[in-house]
């Protein structure tokens, strides 16, 4: 295989586009038959972001898209991006701890991705979280990702449907991929401070290198794919729910968790800002509204 990977680089980086515009079209079709709002249906507001080099140079970029104020979204963000450049030397170090080899003598990377959070309307209706992505450097590949559901009232039977959803994506490919990457997530996305999950789990995977790159990407499509049967019907089935002074204030609590969550511990917003990249784009994460009690 090619050991800058272009071919295989251009194909990753086209998949997470599609998957970015489809979601998006689905998004704003569900605000499209969203009932009981004299609201006009949402649209996602699109900007252009790039990163710099270290010596202002063009280093890549991508899209953010993000709906606010919306029918059935009070915010949630879609971002894509494919970024290059030269890792700094807390970048270096954190690649060497993960193993990848030659960082010092050759810190160049690559990266493009897929990056989605949704915090909702209706406290019914679940925030969720999804990423897919591929990172390269001279010496490794792998991909990561995975999706997460973040309600903060829980529902048994939504929790049931989404694991159910992103389980069959799984066992297509490996019948050990789902049991191995639900406990990553479960450890991933705890919260030690709060000494509890930030929500119901999901799947989480890194460094997906078996071996052979069409296999992982393969994999790596089949979550995305994924995401939207696994979410949808969720919010279909709860985004007319009545709902009460309690449960937003539940929901912004809640909030509070997620925003914790994401500025200490998450690694996709440490990369991105320890690597340069658009400040607004590595926080679209963060929920419109929150509350600490």
């Amino acid at each position: 295989m090619n050991e800058e990977m272009e071919p295989e680089k251009a194909r990753a980086s086209a998949w997470f586009r599609s998957l970015r515009d489809e979601i998006v079209a689905a998004f704003e079709g569900l605000e499209n038959r969203a009932a009981g709002s004299d609201a006009a249906p949402g649209r996602f507001e699109v900007t252009r972001t790039k990163r710099s080099d270290n010596g202002g140079g063009d280093a890549g970029g991508g899209l953010m898209s993000v709906m606010r104020g919306g029918r059935v979204f009070e915010k949630v963000g879609v971002n894509v991006s494919t970024v290059h450049g030269r890792l700094g030397a807390r970048a270096q170090a954190a690649m060497a701890a993960r193993g990848v080899p030659g960082m010092e003598s050759d810190p160049r990377f690559w990266a493009s991705g897929i990056s989605l959070v949704a915090h909702m309307q209706n406290p019914h209706a679940p925030a969720v979280h999804m990423n897919t992505r591929m990172f390269w450097t001279p010496h490794a590949w792998w991909f990561g990702g995975g999706a997460d559901l973040n309600p903060c009232i829980e529902y048994p039977e939504d929790t049931v449907h989404f694991h159910a959803t992103l389980e069959a994506a799984c066992d297509a490919h490996d019948p050990g991929y789902y049991p191995r990457f639900k406990s990553w997530a479960d450890e991933y996305f705890f919260v030690p401070h709060r000494g509890r999950a930030r929500g119901v789990g999901g799947i989480f995977y890194d460094d997906l290198n078996t071996g052979g790159w069409a296999a992982d990407f393969a994999f790596t499509q089949a979550v995305g794919r994924a995401f939207l049967p696994a979410f949808l019907p969720l919010v279909e089935r709860r985004m007319g729910t009545a709902w009460s002074d309690a449960d937003r204030d539940a929901q912004l609590v809640h909030r509070g968790l997620y925003a914790e969550y994401n500025l200490v511990y998450d690694r996709g917003t440490k990369f991105g800002l320890e690597t340069g990249h658009d400040a607004n784009a590595v926080l679209m994460s963060l929920p419109p509204l929150a509350k600490w009690v």
